[in-house]
């Protein structure tokens, strides 16, 4: 006997699920990669790519990411500007600001140019459960 699927939401069996793939950007290499691992903690869902120049990641193919999460105070362009370039390819794709030197005034701006979340980086490995949440 086969089990029933029906009424089970989208990705309801195991077998079907589809990861979340998120482009991680932050110049600090270290808490990037701290961000992926746990963040694929979080959810297996998950599948996270890191880089620490948005440059690099601007050469990537951004089609291939559900999400884009990106810090604001990087040497080579600031979080706003990646912004403004990814959406100018892709305007359908979420994009997160983590920041750990943002302001009111950067997250003011960012929402009244179309950025999805905004959220500031925290001591202690709690936020990674709440950016995934607001990644999901």
């Amino acid at each position: 006997m086969v089990a029933s699927t029906e009424g089970l939401p989208p990705y309801g069996r195991l077998s079907d699920k589809k990861p979340i793939r998120v482009l991680h950007v932050d110049d600090e290499k270290d808490f990037g990669e701290i961000a992926k691992t746990f963040l694929e903690r979080e959810s297996d869902m998950f599948e996270v790519v890191t880089d620490e120049d948005p440059r690099d990641a601007l050469g990537r193919d951004l089609g291939c990411f559900d999400c884009v999460v990106s810090d604001y105070d990087m040497p080579s362009m600031d979080g706003l500007e990646f912004f403004g370039e990814v959406r100018d390819e892709h305007p359908e794709i979420p994009f997160v600001l983590f920041t750990g030197k943002g302001s009111e005034e950067v997250a003011d701006e960012a929402f009244s140019v179309g950025v999805t979340d905004y959220f500031r980086k925290e001591t202690g490995t709690g936020q990674f459960t709440v950016l995934a949440n607001r990644i999901e």
